[in-house]
C-alpha cells in the first residue's frame, strides 16, 4: 500500500509554506513541487529573508536547506524555535552528520529529509507537520516529539507507515505487520486498533511463540467444562475476550500448522468452537497479526500456510529497524528517561551530547527495546545527572558495532592503502606513488600526514 499525494490527510489548499534555500535551481523546484500539489508558497534566498517573511506572515510550515551562507538551517531553526515554536521545521540536507542530527533533534526540528527529496517523502512528512501545527495552535503548546501518543518519531519513513495505517485503520481489513524483534510491532498495532471504530472495545495480544503447542487452541478459542484433565469450569478464549474489538496475533509465523488449519477457519466463517464443544460462537474481531520472519520464504518452505498468509494479509506494513531511523535515538532516549523518571519520582536524568552521539553509532540488533534496555541500565548504573559517554561504552556489549564517521574511515583507508604500497614496493616511494597515480612529492606529503613509517630503498630514493 503506498500513500498518494492525493490521499493525504491533510488539505492542501491554502496553507502557507515557506520555503528558504540559497541554491535559485533547488529553490524553484520544490516551489514548482509543492504549487503542483495545491500549496501556498513563499520563497526566501537566505535565513535573513525567511525570518522577515516570517515577521510579516506566520507561515503553516518552513521548509529550509541545513547549509546556506550567512545563516544555515540550524541557525533559523533556533530562532524559529524561540519566537515562534509553533510552527514546524522541516530541514533539507545533503550533508547529514550525527552532530548537526542530534543539535537540531535538540533543538525541535520536526524531521529531516535527503536531497535529492522524494515526492511522496515530503508530501507525506509536509501532511503531518501541517496536522501537527493546527493541534498546537488549537491547543498553544510547545511542539511535543510524538505523533500519536506512544510512537515516538522524527522519521519521514515512520511519518508514512503512520499515515498509511490511519488510512486503513477504519477499513477492518487484517492486517500483517511485518519488522524485526523490538522495532514496535504491538504499538502500530494499538495504534491502528484506537483509531478504528473498535477503539473503544478490547485490545487483546497474544505471543504465539510463547504459547505451547498443545495450548495454543483452548488459549484462542477457550473450552468447556470437562473437555480435558483440569478444566473445571468453562473458559473463555482470546477470541471472545477481544470480542468486538482487535486480537493482536505476534509472532504467528510461529504458529503450528495443525492451528493455521483452524485459525483460517476463523477467519473465513467469523466462528469459534472451544475445545469440548459441539456448537460454534459467532465472533466480531478484527485480527492484526505481526511476525520477524520472512513468511513468502516460510510459506515455500511448507512451515506456512499460503492461504492463511494471504487471508492475514490484506494490508500490510514493514517496520524499519532502528539503524535505518536513527534520527529517533535521541528522541526515544529522552522519552525512557522522563519515563524512569515519572516511574521513579526522581528527577530526569540526561544523557551527554557525546553519549547519544556514540548510541548513534550502534547497528541495535535489538532496536528499540535494545535501547530502551540500555537507557534504563545506565539510568540504574549511574550517580550523576548526565550519563557520559564513558558509563555508555561500559553498558553497551562488546560485540557493539562502531561507525566511524565518514572522514575518519577516510583517513584509515587512506593510510592503510599507502602502508600497503610500501610493503608492497618495499618502501620505494616513486614506485608506490606510481602506483597510486600521484606524483612522488603529493604521495610523500600523503604518508608524512599519517606518519607511516618507510624503510626507504636507496634506488628509490
Amino acid at each position: 500500500m503506498k500513500t498518494s499525494a492525493h490521499n493525504l490527510s491533510f488539505a492542501a489548499g491554502g496553507q502557507d509554506i515557506l520555503l528558504v534555500d540559497d541554491d535559485p535551481g533547488l529553490l524553484e523546484l520544490l516551489d514548482m513541487r509543492l504549487q503542483a500539489s495545491g500549496f501556498e508558497t513563499r520563497l526566501a534566498s537566505s535565513g535573513k529573508a525567511a525570518l522577515n517573511l516570517i515577521e510579516r506572515k506566520l507561515p503553516n510550515v518552513i521548509i529550509s536547506d541545513l547549509k546556506m551562507d550567512h545563516m544555515d538551517g540550524l541557525e533559523l531553526l533556533g530562532i524559529v524555535q524561540k519566537q515562534w515554536p509553533t510552527i514546524p521545521v522541516i530541514i533539507l540536507t545533503a550533508h547529514g552528520s550525527i552532530p548537526d542530527a542530534v543539535l537540531a533533534t535538540r533543538k525541535g526540528v520536526f524531521a529531516f529529509l535527503t536531497k535529492p527529496v522524494d515526492k511522496e517523502e515530503l508530501l507525506s512528512t509536509l501532511s503531518l507537520a501541517l496536522e501537527r501545527r493546527t493541534d498546537l495552535a488549537g491547543a498553544g503548546s510547545a511542539p511535543s516529539v510524538s505523533v500519536e501518543s506512544k510512537i515516538v518519531t522524527r522519521s519521514p519513513r515512520m511519518y508514512q507507515i503512520i499515515e498509511q495505517a490511519r488510512a486503513v485503520a477504519t477499513s477492518d481489513v487484517n492486517i500483517l505487520i511485518n519488522g524485526e524483534s523490538g522495532t514496535g510491532k504491538e504499538l502500530l498495532a494499538n495504534e491502528i486498533h484506537l483509531k478504528s471504530s473498535r477503539g473503544y472495545k478490547p485490545f487483546i495480544a497474544v505471543n504465539c511463540g510463547a504459547i505451547p503447542a498443545e495450548l495454543m487452541e483452548s488459549e484462542l478459542f477457550g473450552y468447556k467444562k470437562g473437555a480435558f484433565t483440569g478444566a473445571m469450569k468453562d473458559h473463555k478464549g482470546l477470541f471472545q475476550a477481544a470480542e468486538g474489538g482487535t486480537l493482536f496475533l505476534d509472532e504467528v509465523g510461529d504458529m503450528p500448522l495443525s492451528m493455521q488449519v483452524k485459525l483460517l477457519r476463523v477467519l473465513q466463517e467469523k466462528q469459534i468452537r472451544p475445545v469440548g464443544s459441539t456448537e460454534t460462537i459467532g465472533i466480531d474481531v478484527r485480527v492484526v497479526s505481526a511476525t520477524h520472519k520472512d513468511l513468502v520464504t516460510e510459506v515455500k518452505a511448507g512451515n506456512f500456510r499460503e492461504d492463511l498468509y494471504y487471508r492475514l494479509n490484506v494490508v500490510s506494513f514493514l517496520l524499519p529497524a532502528l539503524r535505518e531511523r536513527k534520527e529517533d535515538i535521541p528522541l526515544l532516549v529522552n522519552c525512557f528517561l522522563q519515563s524512569i523518571a515519572a516511574r521513579t519520582g526522581k528527577e530526569a536524568r540526561r544523557f551527554s551530547d557525546e553519549a547519544v552521539e556514540r548510541l548513534l553509532t550502534v547497528e541495535w540488533p535489538g532496536n528499540i527495546r535494545q535501547l530502551n534496555n540500555l537507557v534504563e541500565q545506565a539510568v540504574a548504573l549511574s550517580s550523576s545527572a548526565v550519563i557520559s559517554r564513558e558509563m555508555i561504552e561500559n553498558t553497551l556489549p562488546e560485540t557493539a558495532d562502531l561507525i566511524e564517521p565518514l572522514t575518519e574511515a577516510k583517513k584509515t583507508f587512506e593510510k592503510v592503502y599507502c602502508e600497503n604500497l610500501l610493503r608492497m614496493t618495499n618502501g620505494n616511494i616513486p614506485e608506490a606513488a606510481r602506483l597510486a597515480g600521484r606524483n612522488r612529492s603529493d604521495f610523500y606529503k600523503i604518508v608524512r600526514k599519517h606518519g607511516i613509517n618507510v624503510i626507504y630503498d636507496e634506488e628509490g630514493m
